[in-house]
């Protein structure tokens, strides 16, 4: 059985939303980049520990769905949990909700594990082991 998914809690401010009172819709990039970096970090070692140890993990493809706006002031809940890991490749898969627990987004990124030389590389064995056990094919979390 897979591990629970990661939660990240995250306040909206004021500086990410538009006039409309909304988030901006680039700006949820950023909270699915500051939940996986959580979550690395629960893992055990940071983004940056990674990139000291020479991989890092670009997006190469993102997809997300707009389920209702996040407004200043909301706290959401940002689920991640991996969905895919192959060789060079890794998946997460996101859900977004407000502390109504209304479904704000779901989404998607696409990364490959790199060198400081950007050139693919496989994935480091102690992330792989680390990632497992939290491994689910998408859909919703645990």
């Amino acid at each position: 059985m897979a591990a629970p998914a990661f939660r990240h809690t995250h306040r909206v401010t004021y500086a990410e939303c538009t006039l409309g009172n909304h988030i901006y819709y680039a700006r949820y990039l950023d909270l699915l980049e500051a939940a996986r970096g959580e979550f690395f970090r629960s893992l055990g070692a940071s983004a940056l520990q990674w990139q000291d140890q020479g991989a890092v993990f670009p997006v190469i493809e993102c997809r997300l769905r707009y389920r209702a706006p996040a407004r200043y002031d909301d706290v959401l809940s940002i689920e991640v949990w991996p969905i895919a890991i192959d060789k060079i490749r890794l998946s997460f898969a996101y859900r977004v909700s407000n502390q109504a627990d209304k479904p704000i987004l779901e989404a998607e990124t696409f990364h490959i594990c790199a060198g400081l030389d950007e050139k693919p590389k496989r994935l480091p064995e102690e992330l792989v082991a680390k990632l497992r056990p939290h491994v689910r094919s998408g859909g919703e979390p645990a």
